[in-house]
């Protein structure tokens, strides 16, 4: 199935403006759009940001900030490869954990297994568009522990837990806005934390590592390389978060004649809002399907050949289906019976 991904004249008058704006300040990179993005995108999810170009180098950002050479790292095997891929670039080794099958989240009963006397790190993945269901509990075990949570919030837009969005209970988080995610720009990414002393670190990070002081320049930060999002890529993140609560409109009221539809799907409670990058079904042999989650190829420990225990994922990769969610599905207008036979 073709996924569109709608931009209406109006969205792409509001671009073209700025980038007449980046056209006329002859600032091509890292410059007032970003500051702009930024600022903007902190005030929305309540956090300090800084944009990267792309959610996996928001991931080594965080863990080579943290310094996980040497360490280990808990990961769930049901995530995109990326956020094993950033623990081994930043020198760690990745320990793969079980999911919930009511979350598909990481589960906070297999983590406690998982953990060993090197652990670093704990990386929470929010998967689907929801915040993980044990966050709250995660979040306080590895403070018990003295283990530093980090939170992959690449499907996480627009997400909320008790009015608290993704980022908001580890370290930090790290953001995608890939082509296919809910807020979509075609690449980028962004960095969420409560500390801003490591936000403003990022800043000097993701330009080789450079800070400039009265025109004088040095690289305090040895790590450092090129991870800048540049100015237009930041105008388009611009016009996107201002239209993230349209999109988000749209697939909750789609979402709501799915729930009407399927009852073998991810059950939420009140206190959770989710952003809807995908719908999640199970056991249902859909006629229309957009791409599920995370397959059996999919799986990490499985592209790396590895042999674990995580009966919970390979579950899920095997029974799980989504119904096309992405913004613009022509056939989102139907009626509840409509959309019933269309998909079943």
């Amino acid at each position: 199935m073709g996924m569109v991904l709608p931009f209406d004249v109006a969205a792409r008058k509001r671009y073209y403006a700025l980038l007449d704006e980046v056209f006329d300040a002859s600032f091509w990179s890292d410059g007032p759009k970003l500051k702009q993005f930024e600022e903007s995108f902190s005030v929305y999810c309540g956090l300090h940001a800084k944009g990267i170009s792309n959610g996996g180098v928001g991931l080594l950002s965080i863990l080579d900030y943290i310094n996980i050479k040497g360490m280990d790292v808990v990961v769930p095997s049901n995530t995109f490869w990326a956020t094993a891929q950033a623990v081994k670039k930043a020198g760690g080794t990745v320990v793969y954990a079980d999911c919930n099958k009511e979350d598909l989240c990481l589960s906070y009963t297999d983590l406690q297994k998982r953990i060993t006397p090197k652990t670093k790190a704990v990386i929470v993945v929010h998967i689907g568009g929801h915040i993980a269901f044990e966050i709250e509990k995660i979040a306080a075990f590895c403070k018990s522990k003295k283990i530093i949570l980090v939170e992959d919030c690449a499907h996480a837009h627009g997400a909320e837990l008790n009015g608290k969005m993704g980022g908001s209970w580890g370290f930090a988080g790290a953001y995608s806005f890939y082509a296919t995610k809910t807020m979509p720009m075609g690449e980028g990414g962004m960095v969420v934390s409560t500390d801003k002393g490591f936000i403003d670190w990022v800043g000097k990070y993701r330009n080789y590592g450079k800070e400039v002081v009265d025109g004088k320049v040095t690289y305090p930060i040895l790590d450092g390389f090129n991870y800048r999002m540049n100015e237009f890529t930041a105008a388009l993140g611009i016009v996107q978060l201002e239209r993230l609560p349209a999109i988000l409109e749209w697939k909750r009221e789609l979402a709501a004649k799915y729930d009407a539809i399927f009852n073998r799907r991810v059950v939420f409670s009140p206190n959770m809002k989710s952003g809807y990058y995908k719908y999640i079904t199970f056991d249902y042999k859909l006629k229309e399907k957009s791409g599920g989650v995370y397959g059996m190829s999919d799986l990490c420990h499985v592209i790396e050949g590895r042999k674990e225990e995580l009966p919970n994922t390979m579950w899920v990769a095997e029974h799980h289906q989504c119904p096309p969610i992405f913004h613009g599905w022509e056939k989102a207008g139907l009626k509840i019976s409509e959309l019933s036979k269309t998909l079943l």
